[in-house]
């Protein structure tokens, strides 16, 4: 069974949790019993498990919440401002919108249940199975080149993390310049991408992958710590979540397209998760070490250094707490 629509409708029947019968599924989806197994590979290679109940049926290793554009569109649509592309399957929720800059305003959206190619910083992969995580993308539009944008990936982390703290009343933290953390380990990623000339009008796709449910078969294909709510016992409703922040993001871009980052510094400070504590800078093929003092009017990071603070900035400069 390699036909999306029908492997769409049988998540959709498992979803919620119950078992159901071989017959059950094969009348409903108009396939034969061998089909049921070819569709079972095929899921478990998208990140779904499903047992098989000898005698019973089939049943979700853990229920489904899937995505519904309605909540979503009903949470967001007093801002009235952008639209929502809700794809079960796509190859990067940044890619579709990057693909579609001439038609997209600011705050249009796309979310994905599942990603072929999810990216993330330094070309790297994000593991993205099916319907237990949040991708989503935002796009936006700046009229005064790539200097408008500083500070940008710190926006879009300080709005994230300040909206899922108001959801789970937690201490959801930031990393420099664009990592979510949740107990000392990463929760969440961002990934900016720019498109435009240097001085003149700037499309942006900001991307976002939420660790909400992540299975640990993933484990040892991620070279990070990370966390995800479920382990923590934090129940978010996926949906909720990604209605709360795509209003959120509308909301704060314009002031950041009118204000810049300076009225955010502030908020960044009192989330930077190693403020005032001793980091290892990676800047291409050396280090810096020093104690992290927060960050300067144009999104750099600040380190205390030999009693002098000194500014860092760059794409290829990664943060880790020194040990």
């Amino acid at each position: 069974m390699s036909d999306i629509t029908i492997l769409l409708k049988f998540i959709k029947i498992l979803s919620d949790g119950n078992i159901h019968s071989s017959n059950e599924l094969c009348e409903v989806l108009g396939i034969k019993h061998y089909h049921i197994n070819k569709g079972i590979n095929v899921l478990f290679n998208w990140g779904i498990d499903i047992n098989n109940i000898m005698g019973s049926g089939y049943q979700l290793t853990k229920k489904i919440n899937l995505l519904d554009y309605k909540i979503i569109h009903d949470l967001v649509k007093q801002g009235n401002q952008g639209n929502i592309f809700l794809k079960p399957i796509i190859n990067s929720t940044n890619q579709y919108l990057l693909e579609r800059i001439k038609k997209l305003r600011s705050g249009d959206v796309c979310i994905a249940e599942y990603q072929t190619a999810g990216r993330g910083r330094f070309g790297k992969y994000w593991i993205s199975p099916f319907g237990c995580n949040l991708y989503l993308s935002l796009y936006w539009y700046l009229n005064h080149g790539f200097n408008a944008t500083k500070g940008l990936s710190l926006v879009a982390s300080i709005v994230i993390a300040e909206t899922l703290n108001k959801l789970c009343q937690n201490s959801i933290k930031v990393k420099w310049p664009n990592d979510i953390y949740l107990n000392g380990r990463k929760l969440a990623g961002i990934l900016i991408e720019i498109k435009g000339q240097v001085s003149n009008k700037i499309h942006i796709v900001i991307g976002i992958g939420i660790n909400i449910s992540m299975n640990y078969h993933y484990k040892e294909n991620i070279d990070q710590d990370w966390i995800n709510f479920e382990q923590t016992g934090i129940q978010l409703e996926r949906n909720l979540i990604a209605g709360q922040i795509i209003l959120a993001l509308r909301r704060e871009l314009v002031q950041f397209e009118k204000y810049g980052l300076s009225p955010f510094i502030n908020r960044w400070m009192i989330l930077d998760i190693f403020l005032h504590k001793k980091v290892k800078l990676n800047i291409g093929n050396h280090f810096e070490i020093g104690i992290e003092k927060g960050i300067n009017q144009d999104g750099a990071i600040l380190l205390e250094q030999h009693g002098k603070i000194i500014s860092y900035f760059g794409d290829n400069i990664s943060l880790r707490k020194y040990i």
